[in-house]
């Protein structure tokens, strides 16, 4: 894309078009650690919530090029920051990737400045279930906000297709809110059962109450927020509900983006959209609850017991 080509393309399409193949060059960094076989796994707040190489390559990566490309944005990533110079071999060529054109920008989004936008990075969506082989569970998650709401998102799937070495390897799915999608096929949950999807590794008796209470045909514990929405995406599941804290907003912004431009929604568990200005707590301290495009989202929220809704109450002031 040429150079007077590029400055009239919207800053969030822009952005976006440019997280794709700056994520693309992130799942390739993963897939290297991984062959190489040296993670160096951490603990930061317990066994389940890790960090590996991967997380802090993959981090630096995708902040290093975002922030050589559009100087003005605010990043937010998971891990610390790090501000040593990356490899060269990291740095993606400005520009977007030709297929972020396919989507049209939505007039509300079309004026907003490079500098009012906050990008939500997760590295490596997923931790626990990269370092146990659940390689499917793994995302990286980029997510781009405007005026406290999602406007883009880009998620990339490092082993899509993982299973199937004869097939091509990995995936990037991106949106725009009121923009559409690109990059997969997304299909409707089946009509005559209820299918819900959980966390795999920190449940609790909140979790469980609101899952007993929606009386589901089928739960589906996994990890990762991304690998999660995805399944909702996908037509595997109706609902991804988490009653409790625990999920940061560099889980959901990018998910959010995409799921609720196909009609999808995501809000906390009481049905309040999540917020995305720089300055907001980054845990989602009254959980996640998203629901799949054509699934009615407040009939979930309708039937989350009182004692779950009163454990997970915003805190006034």
């Amino acid at each position: 894309m040429s150079g007077s080509k590029m400055t009239s393309v919207p800053a969030v399409q822009r952005v976006m078009g440019a997280s794709v193949r700056i994520a693309d060059r992130a799942a390739e960094i993963i897939r290297g650690i991984l062959r190489a076989g040296d993670l160096g796994i951490v603990q930061k707040t317990g066994i389940n919530d890790l960090q590996t190489e991967a997380d802090r390559s993959a981090q630096r990566c995708i902040v290093a090029n975002l922030a050589r490309q559009f100087p003005r944005l605010t990043i937010i990533g998971e891990e610390e920051p790090d501000d040593r110079p990356v490899p060269d071999d990291w740095i993606v060529e400005s520009g977007a990737d030709p297929r972020a054109e396919t989507l049209q920008c939505p007039e509300g989004l079309t004026g907003i400045t490079e500098d009012q936008i906050v990008v939500w990075v997760d590295p490596l969506d997923g931790t626990k279930e990269f370092t146990q082989g659940l390689l499917d569970h793994v995302t990286v998650l980029i997510g781009i906000a405007a005026g406290g709401e999602p406007a883009a998102g880009v998620i990339n799937q490092p082993y899509f297709n993982y299973q199937h070495p004869s097939e091509p390897q990995g995936r990037t799915i991106f949106g725009l809110r009121g923009g559409g999608v690109a990059g997969f096929e997304p299909r409707a949950p089946p009509a005559d059962s209820r299918i819900v999807t959980t966390t795999r590794s920190h449940s609790t008796g909140l979790v469980q109450s609101a899952l007993q209470a929606l009386q589901p045909d089928q739960v589906l514990a996994v990890g990762g927020a991304g690998h999660k929405v995805m399944l909702l995406l996908e037509g595997r599941a109706h609902a991804y509900v988490f009653a409790s804290p625990g999920c940061k907003k560099w889980d959901t912004c990018a998910p959010e983006a995409i799921l609720t431009a196909l009609g999808g929604r995501l809000t906390d568990i009481h049905g309040v959209q999540l917020r995305y200005e720089a300055d907001v707590q980054h845990m989602n301290a009254t959980g996640v609850l998203a629901t799949a495009p054509g699934v009615e989202h407040d009939w979930y929220v309708q039937r989350i017991p009182a004692d779950v809704r009163d454990g997970l109450k915003p805190k006034s002031g």
